[in-house]
């Protein structure tokens, strides 16, 4: 099994679009979409954590292995505050809307996991242009 670490960032990148594309079919299959809204809060949630997952991989491997402790929201958004304050504004809306607002919450609104799906694109292509210069 390859860790995270040793894949090349086109492999990281492409692992990190996976995520997002599973957590969509979840919605799209799972999650019982009527007009504007996601009723089964249960996909919900667990497309939420899909997608969040999907970032933070991308992410991983461009900052590489925290020296002490597990990483956390704050360490994230410590080091994209020393990059570029745009992703981390990025970031921060990706947070709240995959991590917190579904994850948690369950809350299914089409137009805000809309708004999450395109600042969680916006990070990985980041990743990869950044990474990749």
């Amino acid at each position: 099994m390859t860790k995270k670490q040793d894949l090349s960032i086109q492999d990281s990148v492409r692992e990190a679009k996976r995520y997002l594309d599973n957590a969509k079919e979840i919605l799209r299959e799972k999650a019982g979409k009527d007009g504007n809204f996601y009723h089964d809060a249960k996909y919900v949630k667990m497309a939420g954590h899909t997608a969040y997952s999907g970032v933070l991989f991308a992410l991983d491997h461009h900052f590489g292995k925290k020296t002490k402790g597990r990483k956390d929201v704050d360490w994230y958004k410590l080091n994209l505050s020393k990059q570029d304050r745009k992703i981390l504004n990025s970031f921060v809306v990706v947070y709240e809307l995959f991590h917190l607002v579904m994850a948690y919450d369950g809350v299914g609104h089409a137009d805000v996991i809309k708004v999450g799906f395109n600042e969680a694109e916006r990070i990985i292509d980041w990743v990869e242009t950044r990474t990749a210069a």
